[in-house]
């Protein structure tokens, strides 16, 4: 019976041996279901003799390699959690995530070099398969716990789409440079292979110059992407490799109104808008696979059946599945957090924080985030993580971080900065916060634009009202630009 990630790996295992599960081209690995097994066993008869087992959490601080996903189903056949961190995390953010996750081990990617691969409980249904920190409105991330259902039930759902979307049991070869401490990758493009003995074509990042030859070379026929790239991808110079793929369609979300239509165009394949968050799951994952799309205004389907929604007056999504069960599918809760998780839930709803419109048709339209998080090329980021990371630096008195409109990578980080006395309001000035935040913060939070202000305007009760601050990010004379030194390291 078919319980957890690895018992469905088994089984399609047992079935499809010879099929191709994981193709990493970085490393230039290709292992079929055959293969890979044995390299689990191996892995995780190592964990076991380490004395890992049922009811553990080990932290994966990997970057995208075909240990991550090795290692992954392993600890998921003991029963082991995983805990997947970015690996661009400075010391205090991983340490963190290590302190409030209790996890038991972290495996960097030193320690794979000498891993040693040579009967815990077995895991079942509802257990805890992985336990996955997003950006939250508190300033620290939140673990959203992820049972083997939630897994499982996701990659059936995704196979299950149908229209545009349709998935070619035994034949499919999706690839994806997502991160796999994200849910995309982790849970949505690797159970779905996995249920339809397809392959993984996990690459370790987007290299937008390689892209078109990596999707050619790896014969991939599904692609996942997030909104920046085909912004990206569409300033690439015409080339006879925009339409020698075999790709079928693309699954991702934020593609940009204006690149929409034009990237389906050119490249000849539809990107499938879907709306989903790690705590919804397949519990409330809406997708346009089937027509219409009304391409170019930010639709992302309609609901299923089994699948409610309401609109409140602010304009917020709020969702639940029908029936005896409203949270079937969606995220268990999170973790040392139970009042979180019941105000994520109140009025027997789940606030999703993004606003959304109905069009003509009833289909949905997103409209923004309501949280205060800003989205940059794919990475949810909290303002006030970055507002406390600078609010130590010397030259600044108060600091309110908003999202400024960004072009390629949909949204970047703007701190809007008054000055302590003595201070200029200097590009100098502004570096200096700039590099306080890179020692302290993965690169992709630090601001990409600084300004200067006298005052920051407030509510009666003190409270910043960013949305006046906003007026400072569409001014580019207010602010200091400094996007081109954020770098990943």
């Amino acid at each position: 019976m078919t319980t957890t990630v690895f018992s469905a790996f088994e089984q399609t295992a047992r079935a499809h041996g010879a099929k191709p599960f994981l193709h990493f081209p970085p490393q230039k690995v290709e292992l079929s279901y055959a293969q890979a097994q044995e390299r689990i066993g191996d892995i995780a008869r190592a964990y076991q003799r380490k004395g890992y087992a049922h009811g553990h959490r080990v932290a994966l601080k990997l970057p995208n390699c075909a240990e991550f996903l090795l290692h992954f189903l392993a600890l998921n056949s003991l029963g082991v959690a995983v805990v997947p961190m970015n690996p661009d995390y400075r010391k205090s953010e991983a340490d963190y995530v290590v302190m409030h996750s209790e996890a038991a081990l972290v495996v960097d990617a030193s320690m794979l070099a000498r891993f040693d691969p040579p009967a815990a409980p077995r895991p079942g249904n509802a257990d805890e398969c992985a336990l996955l920190y997003t950006s939250g409105t508190t300033g620290k991330p939140k673990g959203c716990l992820l049972s083997n259902f939630y897994f499982l039930t996701l990659g059936e759902r995704y196979i299950r789409l149908g229209g545009l979307c349709e998935v070619h049991f035994g034949e499919d070869r999706l690839i994806t440079p997502l991160p796999l401490f994200h849910m995309n990758a982790l849970a949505v493009s690797t159970m779905a292979m996995i249920l339809s003995a397809g392959c993984v074509v996990q690459l370790d990042r987007f290299h937008p110059k390689a892209w078109w030859r990596d999707v050619i070379d790896s014969g991939a026929t599904i692609i996942h992407y997030l909104g920046v790239m085909p912004a990206i991808l569409l300033q690439l110079a015409p080339s006879a490799d925009d339409r020698a793929h075999h790709v079928r369609f693309g699954f991702g979300a934020n593609a940009s109104p204006k690149d929409h239509a034009a990237f389906e165009a050119r490249f000849g394949f539809p990107l499938v808008e879907s709306w989903a968050m790690t705590e919804t799951g397949a519990g409330a994952m809406i997708t346009s696979s089937h027509e219409p799309r009304h391409v170019g205004t930010r639709c992302v389907g309609k609901e299923r059946p089994d699948l409610d929604v309401r609109i409140d007056e602010n304009g917020e999504l709020l969702v639940r599945q029908k029936g005896s069960d409203p949270r079937r599918g969606f995220f268990s809760g999170y973790l040392k957090d139970e009042a979180a998780t019941a105000h994520a839930w109140r009025d027997g709803w789940f606030h999703t924080g993004d606003s959304m419109r109905r069009g003509p048709d009833r289909s949905l339209h997103f409209v923004d985030r309501l949280k205060n998080i800003i989205r940059r090329a794919g990475e949810n980021i909290a303002a006030l993580e970055v507002e406390a990371a600078l609010a130590g630096h010397p030259a600044i008195a108060q600091v309110a971080v908003i999202a400024k409109p960004d072009d390629v990578r949909d949204e970047e980080v703007m701190a809007c900065v008054v000055l302590a006395a003595g201070h200029p309001a200097s590009r100098e000035t502004a570096v200096s916060i700039q590099d306080w935040c890179l020692e302290r913060l993965a690169y992709f939070k630090a601001p990409g634009h600084v300004a200067f202000l006298r005052e920051l305007p407030v509510t009666s009760t003190n409270k910043v009202q960013k949305a006046k601050l906003a007026d400072f990010a569409l001014d580019p004379a207010q602010s200091f630009d400094l996007r081109d030194r954020k770098r990943r390291k």
